[in-house]
């Protein structure tokens, strides 16, 4: 399997802006995002997944934001560090009870 392409953020926005245009319009509707896509040297689904969250992002559909998104991940990253670092505590403080119990 090929490793996935890297697209500049200027495409990205150009790509998206130029898809979610198309598909306003009846006429240029249907296959709008292949269409875009091969003109731009896009795959199509990388394209349709942008657009999806274009659409998200702009309240026309629900789901989650690209903001909401971002801060949802870094809250999981403090919580898996928070836990590990109880975890690690929590050792600590059972090691050193057994060491004064044995020293007493």
């Amino acid at each position: 399997m090929a490793a996935p392409r890297k697209y500049s953020e200027e495409l990205k926005d150009r790509a998206t802006r130029m898809a979610v245009e198309a598909r306003r319009d009846p006429a240029s509707r249907a296959g709008a995002i292949s269409r875009i896509g091969k003109q731009l040297g896009i795959h199509p689904e990388a394209l349709r997944n942008w657009v999806r969250q274009a659409e998200v992002d702009g309240g026309v559909r629900q789901g989650v934001s690209s903001d909401d998104g971002a801060r949802i991940a870094a809250l999981e990253r403090e919580n898996r560090e928070l836990r590990r670092a109880n975890t690690i505590l929590r050792q600590a403080s059972a090691y050193v009870g057994d060491v004064c119990q044995a020293g007493v």
